[in-house]
């Protein structure tokens, strides 16, 4: 046991000699690395974690200036025609003959069908011999009243003579008033049968169809063997109309106008309108009137516009953006150039107390500005002030967005360009 006390004791290191120096330097070194895992997660937090994601556009000059000289407004349409029909028969019947084509102009009155007449025909047929029969009857009876007066005058001069007595002559009276009555019968027929045959008249013209109006042919609907109907009789095999007709002279404009900008137009108003197949072609135009309603779905109203002059190319159902323009040009003389405009989302404007804003992207944060709106264009809007060219803003954030936020940008961005 002695011997192993002493071995122990001969392995036990001398606190003197234990490197009790290095103990501080080790936490020291501990303490700053925590401190510089809070320091940098505390920058983290203020940098990144406190950052609003938001989406940004650029704003881009407007290109090729105003899209009409003193327009105060622009909106877009289709042109439709006000007397448009498509044709069909008064009644249902098989189809024999088309007479029309796509693209054919028509006059009004103009045969466009026939339709299978045997049976009116043959009805107006049956009519028209009623009537023959009742006519014929209506004279046999005549003649027999003409003889009746006859006898009834000779036994009223023989009764003065005494030759025959007052039975005689009342059964001549008799036979007298009996026909008359028959034949005011026999001609209410006669009348009956006219109408008879006039109905069927009508109903052998129903199947003949006609334009209502001149126009030009834009669908031909039915093929000959088809049935047609007025109405529609379930199913794929009734067809229910001949063809289309549009009245060309009667093409207008129908544009969609923002309700907040309505009380820009007024009736009269003059119009320039370009047709998006005719891009370098300027129509003048003037407004015919505004449809008292509005779409509460797109907040819009309906806006006619009828063309000073028609031309051939304006065609039904065309694309077409107009400009509504000033009552009176601006008075001349020389003005200083306007400040460039600007276009930028729609998305980017935003009201606040009662003033249009936008959030403009300043490094990491943003910065609020006051803006003055001016035309719209589709999903853009041209910014008169408040923005320049290049200049990014805000088009997708939240509500509470301020001045001097930090933001951070998402991967989505968006940047809008226009077209001449």
């Amino acid at each position: 046991m002695t011997d192993i006390s002493k071995d122990l004791a001969a392995l036990r290191i001398p606190q003197e000699d234990r490197g009790g120096r290095r103990t501080p330097v080790l936490l020291i070194v501990v303490v700053l690395v925590v401190l510089g895992g809070v320091a940098a997660g505390g920058w983290y937090w203020n940098t990144q974690m406190q950052a609003v994601a938001v989406k940004t556009a650029a704003a881009t000059l407007k290109a090729g200036g105003p899209a009409a000289a003193g327009a105060v407004l622009n909106a877009s349409g289709y042109v439709v025609a006000r007397r448009r029909a498509t044709v069909s028969s008064k009644v249902t019947g098989k189809v024999l003959d088309v007479l029309i084509e796509e693209g054919q102009p028509v006059k009004e009155g103009q045969i466009l069908a026939h339709l299978d007449d045997t049976q009116p025909r043959a009805s107006l047929e049956l009519a028209e011999a009623q009537l023959a029969s009742s006519r014929k009857a209506a004279a046999e009876d005549q003649a027999r009243l003409s003889q009746a007066e006859i006898t009834l005058g000779r036994r009223q001069q023989l009764l003065k003579e005494g030759v025959v007595g007052k039975a005689e002559l009342d059964e001549a009276q008799s036979n007298v008033d009996s026909l008359k009555a028959r034949i005011a019968y026999t001609t209410q027929q006669i009348g009956v049968a006219e109408s008879q045959v006039h109905l069927q008249k009508t109903n052998l013209t129903d199947m003949v169809v006609r334009a209502p109006f001149g126009g030009v042919v834009i669908s031909k609907d039915a093929q000959p063997g088809e049935m047609i109907s007025p109405v529609s009789a379930g199913g794929g095999f009734t067809r229910t109309g001949i063809g289309t007709i549009v009245d060309m002279s009667s093409l207008e404009v129908e544009v969609d106008v923002n309700e907040t900008y309505i009380n820009r137009v007024s009736n009269g108003m003059k119009v320039e309108a370009v047709l998006d197949a005719y891009q370098d072609w300027k129509i003048p135009a003037h407004v015919i009137t505004t449809i008292p309603t509005a779409d509460r779905a797109k907040a819009t109203v309906k806006v006619r516009i009828a063309f000073d002059g028609l031309d051939p190319r304006i065609l039904p159902d065309m694309g077409v953006k107009v400009s509504f323009l000033r009552e009176e040009p601006p008075a001349s003389g020389a003005t200083a150039p306007a400040a460039p405009s600007v276009l930028m989302p729609k998305a980017a404007i935003r009201s606040a107390d009662g003033k249009s804003i936008v959030f403009v992207l300043k490094g990491d944060r943003v910065e609020r500005r006051a803006v003055s709106v001016g035309l719209e264009n589709g999903d853009q809007v041209e910014v008169l002030s408040g923005v320049v060219p290049g200049e990014r803003v805000v088009v997708d954030g939240p509500a509470t967005l301020k001045d001097g936020d930090k933001v951070t940008i998402g991967r989505t961005q968006f940047r809008y360009t226009v077209r001449d």
